[in-house]
């Protein structure tokens, strides 16, 4: 699966934020620093959502993936 990540200047860092998951956001020094760092919080973002399904907070109807030309 691929993203696209967006780096900005903030005023005192390089923040990334990932275009399709916008809310997978960090920050850092350099750009290098900004692509560790998403992987990072990509994870975290994933691990959030399986520990909510898990916990069963909304009642899921149906899931399956989809594809979009």
């Amino acid at each position: 699966m691929k993203f696209t990540l967006v780096i900005r200047q903030g005023k005192t860092q390089l923040i990334g934020q990932l275009k399709e998951i916008p809310g997978v956001l960090t920050q850092g020094q350099t750009v290098a620093e900004v692509k560790e760092n998403i992987q990072a919080a990509l994870a975290l973002y994933l691990e959030d959502i399986r520990e909510d399904d898990a916990e069963g907070g909304d009642a899921i109807i149906a899931q399956e993936e989809v594809e979009f030309a």
